[in-house]
């Protein structure tokens, strides 16, 4: 690689940084093409990346970003998997950790907060973006849906009295 190529792919990775809400550092010894490639088949499904760096750049493009803090953690064959959601990335390289040991957490940063493995571990456990949106949807519509059923029940029943009055008159009127 020659210097303008590094400071391309430097500009590159500080855009990356700048534009993610989400870092997760990684560790990957051993894997095997295909494990990687259904790594980042999953990633990119869940609308994160991952991306193997080299230390060197990476401690470069980190400059001037909020996950600066995170330069301690790029020793050894890193990878980072990032994410505009918060926890998109955390989840899927937790769950794939778990089913394949040669890919560990090595640490990660949500903005300016620096995690830990168990930090990061806690993060994936959250609910994503858009469950928490339809939780706090199904919480605001839940008092409208039972108000609308409480006005509705006296209605129902003053209709149901009046079919009730009309059946009887009715009935009397053919005897």
């Amino acid at each position: 690689m020659n210097r303008s190529e590094k400071a391309e792919a430097i500009a590159e990775l500080n855009q990356t940084f700048k534009g993610a809400n989400l870092v997760v550092v990684t560790r990957q010894s051993g894997l095997t093409v295909a494990e990687v490639t259904d790594l980042r088949r999953k990633i990119r499904a869940a609308g994160a990346s991952y991306k193997v760096t080299k230390n060197r750049l990476t401690l470069r493009a980190l400059e001037g970003t909020a996950f600066k803090a995170l330069g301690t953690l790029f020793t050894g064959p890193t990878a980072i998997a990032y994410s505009e959601d918060p926890v998109a990335a955390a989840k899927v390289v937790a769950a794939f950790a778990k089913t394949n040991e040669k890919l560990t957490i090595v640490g990660g940063a949500l903005g300016e907060n620096v995690l830990d493995v168990a930090g990061v571990q806690a993060l994936a456990t959250l609910p994503s973006l858009d469950a928490l949106r339809g939780k706090i949807i199904g919480l605001l519509q839940a008092p409208a849906t039972k108000v609308a059923v409480v006005l509705q029940a006296p209605a129902g029943q003053v209709a149901r009295v009046f079919g009730a009055y009309g059946a009887k008159e009715d009935g009397a009127k053919a005897a």
